[in-house]
């Protein structure tokens, strides 16, 4: 049962966060299946000062070897 949790600066509306999920589930399942009843997504948002003091250094940085796509800046 996959369950996607999404870590997103904030402003982003609330239309953008469902098409987000929405998204995210039909990729997963044109990938690994499953119908929509075995997915889960939750999305937290972030300030800009919450993102390069906790997610970069411990959720980016410090994850590198498990990051399938990694980002194109740096903090």
């Amino acid at each position: 049962m996959p369950h996607f949790e999404i870590k997103l600066l904030e402003g982003k509306t609330e239309g953008q966060k469902q098409k987000l999920a929405e998204e995210v589930i039909k990729a997963a399942q044109s990938v690994i299946g499953f119908g929509d009843e075995s997915y889960s997504v939750a999305i937290k948002d972030y300030s800009l000062q919450q993102w390069k003091e906790d997610i970069y250094p411990k959720h980016i940085q410090a994850e590198e070897e498990r990051l399938y796509k990694k980002p194109g800046y740096t903090m």
